[in-house]
């Protein structure tokens, strides 16, 4: 019995782990293999070096959709953050009907990226949505066009990204407005301090932990950004909105180039790696109080 009580555990665990070391770890160890070799529509093994990076980074699709990762990624988690915290901040002050505020904020988050960025489709169509709606109340010349524009369509992702994940950045900042502890807060009204200032010198700053968990998922949601952009734009028009996960899709796919897809499914990994092992660094290791 106490053989069964000491390894029960672990034999309820191991298909568990096998199937994430197969799927999980397996898979990725054989794309980074491929994105070492000339696969093209079928697998190769044959390794031959770094020619698909090569080719990767030469590719002026690859550039468009790294820039677009900037622009969306920067405008997205900015964004998110400051209207996340102008929510936390307005439900913070004890208003009446809180709890329905705090859901129709929350309420995006609920929805799939799909039917977001569907919705959204229907909403910036320029037949259809905002331009034709303002252009039946009498004003012809109202243009709003930016789905169908080149040059600002990755502005219409962020936009549907915003709403859709600003409420989520509100409930962390709200959860970490209300664990400030109301002592201080009670001193430094006494001290006759504006709310203003008690915001932005005493509970904000005590929440950069939370600000940096906030950083990291969307930083996160903004690298692996595909669905969103298939609904909305499918990449387009032309290619102007691909992101790297569109890329990958699209290489893999669409182009039956495996070796492409394979090194910008690495490039994406190394990115993330670049964002979230920092942060895993300074959460896990040991702190020493003085």
């Amino acid at each position: 019995m106490e053989w069964l009580e000491r390894n029960v555990p672990k034999m309820v665990l191991a298909p568990s782990f096998v199937a994430i070391m197969i799927f999980v770890y397996g898979f990725i160890a054989w794309t980074a293999w491929i994105s070492f070799t000339k696969s093209r529509l079928m697998p190769k093994y044959d390794l031959d070096g770094i020619g698909q990076y090569e080719r990767l980074f030469a590719a002026p699709r690859w550039d468009v959709a790294m820039n677009n990762l900037f622009i969306f990624g920067g405008l997205f988690i900015v964004i998110s953050m400051a209207i996340g915290l102008a929510l936390a901040i307005f439900l913070d002050q004890k208003i009446r009907a809180e709890g329905v505020l705090r859901t129709i904020y929350l309420y995006p988050m609920a929805l799939s990226l799909i039917v977001t960025g569907t919705a959204w489709k229907w909403i910036l169509n320029p037949g259809l949505g905002i331009q034709e709606t303002v252009r039946g109340w009498g004003f012809e010349s109202f243009t709003f066009d930016w789905i169908i524009r080149p040059d600002m369509a990755i502005y219409v992702i962020v936009l549907a990204a915003v709403w859709q994940a600003s409420g989520f950045v509100m409930a962390l900042f709200l959860a970490g407005l209300r664990s400030v502890d109301g002592e201080i807060i009670r001193a430094a009204q006494v001290d006759g301090i504006p709310t203003h200032r008690i915001y932005s010198a005493i509970i904000i700053p005590t929440m950069a932990p939370i600000f940096l968990s906030a950083f990291i998922v969307l930083a996160h949601l903004a690298i692996k950004a595909f669905d969103l952009v298939i609904a909305l734009t499918g990449g387009g028009p032309g290619y102007a909105t691909d992101l790297p996960a569109t890329y990958m899709y699209a290489m893999a796919f669409s182009r039956g180039d495996l070796g492409q897809a394979a090194s910008s499914a690495m490039i994406m990994m190394m990115v993330i790696f670049a964002i979230v092992v920092p942060y895993l660094y300074s959460e896990l290791r040991p702190r020493h109080d003085k």
